[in-house]
């Protein structure tokens, strides 16, 4: 049991690593030089079709409406994403891609599904269900014993 604890852990380590490596290479080697990994994941949350409140992407997040304020001038700044006020409710803002966003958010989201594709390309379907039913396992640990879900409801 120690031996598959170790390995399991020596993966889990070097896979998140990995990922987040890969990813920033591929952001300063590619078309996006200018944006960082926390900067495509707010892309990512903005979304592709809808216009979205700054209280809608902030909650996806799980990070305060201050904190997202200053991520969307550097993205607005950048040419990556538009603010408007809701004629209705002048205090309302919201937020939605550029092309040049909507760009970003492709190829990022391309990066993942190609991730994945290849991770389960050889894998039969019974060893598909297992491994999405370990990770959902992992998940759920990981949620109850350190309180994610109150963190991310009230906490923040």
């Amino acid at each position: 049991m120690e031996k598959t604890i170790q390995v399991l852990n020596g993966l889990l380590v070097n896979l998140f690593n990995d990922i987040l490596k890969i990813e920033q290479t591929a952001l300063q080697e590619g078309k996006f030089k200018d944006l960082s990994i926390t900067e495509i994941h707010t892309i990512e949350a903005i979304g592709l079709y809808e216009a979205r409140t700054m209280s809608e992407v902030a909650a996806d997040l799980e990070i305060t409406v201050g904190t997202l304020t200053t991520a969307i001038q550097r993205l607005v700044k950048k040419g990556y994403v538009e603010r408007k006020r809701v004629e209705e409710d002048r205090r309302i803002v919201q937020i939605q891609l550029t092309r040049k966003g909507k760009l970003a958010y492709r190829i990022h989201e391309k990066f993942h599904r190609d991730m994945i594709k290849h991770m389960v390309q050889d894998l039969q379907i019974h060893d598909q269900q297992l491994l999405i039913g370990s990770l959902e396992q992992l998940h759920e640990f990981l949620k109850e014993k350190y309180n994610l879900d109150k963190q991310n409801k009230g906490g923040k």
